[in-house]
Parts: C-alpha cells; structure tokens; sequence
C-alpha cells in the first residue's frame, strides 16, 4: 500500500512537488494547487489551479496524486491511501478524477453515506468535514510506462 504524506504546511512553504515514492518502479508524486481567481481582459473572472504557496482558512485547495509506472513489468494490487492533513476538509473528488472511497478513520473505507462517526456517545452520519483519509484503487495491473494521477477538491479549515 502505498501511504503519501501531504502535509499542508510544508508543502505550502516549500516547492508543491513532494516525491512521495522516490525509488522503485512504482513512481509516485504529490502536489497541492490552490485556486486562484484571475480577471480576464473581457472583464470576466477566471478561476485557475495553481501551485500552492500560500493559502488562508477557507481558501479552495486540490490536492493532486499523480503516479507512473517506471519498471519493464505491470504492477498490481496498487492501492494509494492519502491522509488528509489537519486543516484540511475534503469537499470532492476534483472533477474528471476517479472517485475515492473515504475513511473517517483510517481504517474502514466506503462511500460518504455509509460511513459514521462517534458524537456525544452514539453515531452519526459522517460529513465531508470528518474525512480523514481518501483511498483509490487500480482495478487493473498498471503497465511500464503507464501513468495516471488521481485528485480531490478541499478547503482549508
């Protein structure tokens, strides 16, 4: 299983890139783009993703997974588990990006509305806010040379 680390902190005040698996052929990155408005010449706004170098409660973040196969053989059973940072509430997987399942926990994953959490000693429905790690799986072996990357919108708390 494969475990990245995005810390929000350090990876606002350092480069956006982090390698989260630098050796193997299993090559895996990590980067954290904020959403920056931008006005457009026709009096438009635009809303653009860009590398994340500061960034203030409630701003919009996504945080982008990428991945590549750098072997001469597939690789199967691939599973990335993405904690997300204190801080941080996940909102939605980034439009056109694979839906992830969602722990509240760490350890138990599904969709949103099948997951709980503890309040006040009984349960209760978990909320986006409660999230605390985000997993994809590959259904299928990855081949040399095969890339993809996987991402999902958040907000910072």
């Amino acid at each position: 299983m494969i475990r990245p680390l995005l810390l929000l902190g350090a990876a606002l005040a350092a480069p956006a890139t982090v390698a989260a698996a630098p050796a193997g052929p299993l090559q895996v990155t990590s980067k954290v783009l904020v959403e920056s408005k931008q006005r457009a010449a026709d009096g438009t706004t635009r809303v653009a993703l860009v590398p994340a170098k500061r960034a203030v409660p409630g701003d919009r973040v996504v945080f982008v997974l990428a991945y590549r196969n750098t072997g001469t053989q597939p690789l199967s059973n691939i599973v990335f588990d993405n904690p997300v940072p204190r801080g941080v509430a996940y909102r939605a997987p980034l439009p056109g990006s694979a839906v992830p399942e969602l722990s509240v926990d760490g350890s138990a994953y599904g969709a949103l509305d099948q997951l709980t959490v503890a309040a006040n000693g009984a349960r209760r429905a978990a909320a986006a806010d409660d999230v605390t790690h985000v997993r994809w799986r590959l259904a299928r072996p990855l081949a040399p040379g095969a890339q993809g990357e996987f991402a999902f919108q958040a907000a910072l708390k």
